[in-house]
């Protein structure tokens, strides 16, 4: 089997994101005006994430019949002998979609050879879209980027996320309480996907966050590391369910062993 080009699948995901954040910019614009004759006001977001990621999954196929897929709304679609898995999340952020917010993102990652080798995360509101490709680099607008410069640790802007599950929050927020004073400041934009972005931008200097799902790092995960920062999990683990952790060389020491402090991956 002839190994696929890492350029060539981003060329695909590239084409497809930008279909899909445009469906899902219109369904808002169009449907978010109908939630109150829906049985919740989520009803719309659930029908977006649903249209969208079926539409992802329709357009790679077109391109690439034998593929397999992994989508956060519908899960696993194996294909026997698939060479690449295409690792999916139609709206990352989807509260900050359903409140209007300007940060939710089409998400999408090719996997070959048990590697994320190609990956885009396009801004759905704004346009704004970030790539990269397995030893390739990771890029905005045709500029290459290097994360952050900022050697300081208490000099830096980190983001994070929270859980939906009280108890994980809570524990989360305990994290944040023992960081806070050690750091510039914290951000919780609500979107995964962007956040890594941001960070492989230098936007936000570091990031971290437990309970993320494949979809929501996969592409992201790697436009942070072809930016030059370390993306793990703590005590030698990968990055997966429990943290990623994504920081420049010269700030990832300090951030996990403060992190493995306080129990960051543990908590419900």
């Amino acid at each position: 089997m002839v190994e696929p080009d890492a350029q060539d699948l981003l060329k695909i995901a590239v084409e497809v994101a930008r279909r899909a954040a445009d469906t899902a910019r219109t369904m808002r614009d169009q449907a978010i005006h109908e939630v109150d004759t829906k049985s919740t006001a989520t009803d719309v977001v659930t029908a977006a994430d649903r249209a969208v990621e079926r539409q992802i999954i329709e357009d790679l196929r077109a391109y690439r019949p034998g593929d397999a897929f992994l989508g956060e709304e519908f899960g696993t679609a194996e294909a026997e002998g698939a060479a690449v898995r295409w690792i999916i999340d139609p709206i990352d952020g989807t509260v900050n979609y359903l409140y209007g917010l300007p940060q939710y993102a089409v998400s999408i990652a090719a996997e070959s050879g048990g590697e994320i080798v190609a990956g885009v995360v396009r801004n759905a509101a704004t346009g704004a879209e970030w790539t990269a490709t397995r030893g390739g680099g990771a890029w905005r607008e045709g500029r290459r980027l290097t994360g952050s410069a900022e050697r300081v640790l208490g000099q830096a802007l980190v983001g994070t996320g929270f859980a939906y599950l009280a108890e994980r929050r809570a524990h989360q927020a305990a994290v944040v309480q023992g960081l806070i004073t050690h750091v510039r400041d914290i951000r919780r934009f609500g979107s995964a996907a962007l956040d890594l972005a941001a960070a492989a931008e230098g936007m936000l200097d570091a990031y971290f966050e437990k309970g993320l799902g494949a979809w929501d790092r996969a592409a992201g995960g790697l436009i942070a590391t072809e930016a030059g920062l370390i993306v793990s999990g703590l005590s030698g683990r990968p990055a997966g369910p429990d943290m990623v952790l994504a920081a420049p060389p010269a700030l990832y020491n300090e951030l996990h062993d403060r992190l493995a402090a306080l129990d960051a991956a543990g908590g419900p």
